[in-house]
């Protein structure tokens, strides 16, 4: 009989000190890392920023939406496939910015931009670096909103304004990470931005060529109403 109670109470006690549901939700909040949160704070604020604007704000609809998750998700899974690893960062991927670049030309630079930035941060939650807020925001936040800049094509004609967009996402990231390596990295300012053309040129060519492919009849579909 004391055997049957020891082993109740054994049981009892066991039950007390397992946690609960609630308990082990607060325990996986509370080892996500700060850097996490900060990334999704970042997103979401550039986000509130830019809906607050009147004209991006009625760009947003069922199809906006639909094309811009799907932008960001054929561009993370491109970016998963490196054709060649930069040793401190950086790759050139299988024309990972094109879905990006391709839908900012479509929906215009203010859907273009939050687009790109929720990417970044995708990037970041991927395996990236963070030193401080300021490092982040270049690396990956700004740097990756800047493919965004391919929007202006919607106002430059349409035989060549798809790649000067293009040229003007790439160079707006090229100028993010160049800062980000000069001002955090230890890198020099030339040097930087040398490393970093490395990889952003044979990336984007390779992304300008598969544009010359497939834009056209993607753009008809993104253009479509």
């Amino acid at each position: 009989m004391s055997l049957f109670l020891a082993s109740a109470r054994a049981e009892e006690t066991a039950a007390e000190a397992a946690p609960t549901w609630g308990q082990e939700l607060v325990e996986k909040f509370a080892e996500t890392p700060a850097t996490t949160w900060i990334a999704v704070a970042v997103i979401a604020l550039m986000g509130a920023v830019l809906m607050a604007a009147g004209k991006t704000r009625k760009q947003w609809n069922a199809k906006t939406i639909a094309f811009a998750s799907l932008a960001i998700a054929l561009s993370f899974v491109l970016s998963c496939f490196r054709l060649y690893r930069m040793p401190q960062g950086g790759s050139v991927t299988p024309g990972s910015m094109l879905p990006i670049m391709l839908f900012s030309a479509a929906f215009g630079m203010g859907p273009g931009l939050l687009v790109g930035a929720a990417y970044g941060v995708l990037q970041y939650l991927q395996g990236g670096y963070f030193l401080n807020v300021w490092q982040f925001l270049l690396d990956y936040v700004l740097a990756y909103t800047a493919l965004g800049l391919t929007g202006i094509a919607k106002k430059l004609p349409e035989k060549w304004g798809l790649y000067a967009g293009m040229a003007l996402a790439a160079v707006g990231r090229a100028l993010s990470a160049t800062l980000a390596g000069y001002m955090f990295w230890d890198t020099a300012l030339w040097p930087s931005l040398v490393y970093n053309g490395t990889y952003l040129i044979p990336d984007t060519l390779v992304c300008m060529v598969l544009a010359a492919f497939i834009a056209k009849p993607v753009m008809r579909i993104l253009k479509a109403k």
